[in-house]
């Protein structure tokens, strides 16, 4: 059987290469590695309007990334918050929305995570260090920090990771504060919340750590799993 075809969101960002200043489409190929040795074809998908790119997709994936305009969902900008990229919060919102019409696997990493809450009807924790007081998820940009998880046994984020509890690679300054209509299933271990899912969809979990860096055996799971859930997704279309 074929590859299956999944679409990953990307940032766009300004970036220097070769003789170019400018604004670009951009993502870390660890994103791009971990999905292909899993298995699948990646397709990135920068922010556009409309989600026909889905009828083309087996899954999609929503990447991590700058924070969400908190006017998506109702507060006012925390003083730490990033300045919004309205196009990519439109886009990722859209397109997620237009997975679930269509039952297509859905995996959120960090902001996309994020972005599967506030799609659901959630809201954030716009500056964890107000909330948890300290600065385990990140001690500073660019970096990861190392903390607990636990997850609910019998959760997709049990069945796929393999345990109930596992070490993950955090770098993140917002959180999930409300899950909305997804069902809250992992818990770093000063219960912020580190997975989200639908119990009843064939997969669709968001995992606030990033299982494309640092790649361990929970991390090649976890993209296998959403894999083969892409693979069923393009087998039940046929």
């Amino acid at each position: 059987m074929s590859r299956p075809v999944v679409g990953l969101t990307c940032y766009v960002e300004l970036a220097t290469w070769g003789a170019w200043k400018t604004r670009a489409a951009l993502i870390h190929t660890a994103y791009t590695d971990c999905l292909s040795a899993a298995g699948a074809l990646v397709v990135i998908v920068p922010p556009h309007e409309g989600d026909e790119v889905l009828d083309r997709l087996d899954g999609l994936v929503i990447a991590g990334g700058a924070d969400i305009d908190p006017a998506r969902y109702g507060r006012e900008p925390h003083a730490t918050t990033d300045i919004p990229r309205a196009d990519r919060d439109a886009s990722e919102l859209t397109l997620y929305h237009g997975a679930r019409q269509r039952g297509m696997p859905v995996l959120g990493i960090c902001r996309g995570l994020q972005v599967m809450a506030v799609a659901e009807g959630g809201h954030l924790h716009q500056h964890l260090p107000d909330v948890v007081g300290d600065l385990r998820h990140r001690a500073e940009p660019g970096t990861f920090s190392e903390h607990g998880a636990t997850f609910t046994p019998g959760s997709l984020a049990a069945r796929v990771t393999g345990s109930t509890s596992a070490t993950v690679n955090s770098s993140h300054h917002q959180a999930v504060a409300d899950a909305g209509a997804l069902t809250v299933s992992g818990w770093a271990d000063d219960d912020t919340i580190e997975t989200a899912e639908d119990p009843n969809a064939l997969f669709v979990l968001g995992v606030q750590w990033h299982p494309e860096h640092g790649v361990d055996d929970i991390s090649r799971r976890l993209f296998a799993a959403f894999t083969d859930a892409a693979r069923e997704y393009r087998t039940s279309l046929t």
